[in-house]
């Protein structure tokens, strides 16, 4: 890999260079050849929406990509992305203050979910696009989506990277299933009907039975049978080796490129004992209504 000083030194020195090649209609998408650069530029890049595509065919030499306004702005910014299935040909940096570069996307198996980065306040969001040498370029594609969110909260940064609030595979804390069943995008009480692996995605999906929706800010449920059933998809990261297991769940987490992510999953037993503990402290950050 490049060192960062390299990269960094690259995107500095090389700015003439401009990506000869086509935006979608609403400037939030762009998909181009690596073949129409000169060699060894810098294409310079600016999709200044909250989310949309990258698609770069033959990569080849770098793009330095810069996401939203050009404002870095006051809050601090998150953004994720999400590889395509065959990405490859390229590696992904976050540029950082000082000209360092943070790994995010890089050939070889999906990372699940993809990844996400932090820039704090003043920080310029900006993603450094390296090609990968190889003897026949023909046939890669580094593709992926990206979304942008300005976030005011930044003690729940880290639950942006995966699951629980640090992205391990580990029961959540009990201060931290608080926490969630106040700020996640959906909390719901239900059962596990199955679980599919991806492991090229690297991903799994949980099948969900609702018995209880108390809480969803996306269209991940749908209703079926004549009794107007609620099932759910959720997805982890396939290294958690999530099984099928008996009882009621409470199922919490966060919403990525449309589709649900968990993040804290207690039995409904576990929650209520925690719940009922927090409420006698007078603790509780806010109200639940399990049934």
């Amino acid at each position: 890999m490049p060192s960062p000083a390299l990269l960094g030194a690259l995107c500095c020195a090389v700015l003439a260079a401009a990506v000869r090649a086509g935006y979608s209609g609403d400037r939030c998408s762009w998909r181009g050849s690596g073949l129409t650069q000169e060699p060894g530029s810098v294409g310079q890049l600016a999709l200044p929406c909250a989310e949309g595509t990258v698609e770069w065919l033959y990569p080849a030499g770098a793009l330095r990509l810069t996401l939203g306004r050009s404002d870095p702005g006051t809050q601090p910014s998150v953004a994720c992305l999400r590889p395509a299935r065959h990405f490859a040909g390229a590696q992904v940096f976050a540029e950082r203050a000082g000209g360092a570069l943070e790994l995010l996307l890089a050939e070889g198996p999906g990372l699940a979910g993809g990844r996400c980065v932090h820039w704090g306040p003043g920080e310029h969001r900006a993603l450094f696009l390296q090609a990968t040498l190889h003897p026949d370029i023909s046939r890669r594609v580094a593709a992926f989506r990206f979304e942008l969110r300005q976030d005011g909260r930044p003690e729940l940064l880290p639950q942006a990277h995966g699951l629980g609030v640090d992205g391990a595979c580990r029961p959540c804390s009990d201060a931290e299933l608080l926490r969630a069943t106040c700020t996640s995008d959906f909390v719901m009480r239900g059962t596990i009907r199955g679980v599919t692996h991806d492991t090229e995605l690297q991903e799994s999906v949980i099948h969900v039975t609702a018995a209880h929706v108390i809480r969803h800010t996306l269209p991940l449920l749908r209703a079926v049978g004549t009794g107007g059933q609620v099932q759910a998809s959720i997805r982890t990261p396939l290294h958690c080796g999530v099984r099928p297991g008996p009882g009621t769940f409470l199922f919490m987490g966060w919403s990525r490129f449309g589709e649900a992510w968990l993040g804290c999953a207690p039995r409904v037993q576990e929650f209520g004992r925690v719940y009922e503990a927090a409420r006698a402290a007078r603790v509780l950050l806010c109200e639940v209504a399990l049934d």
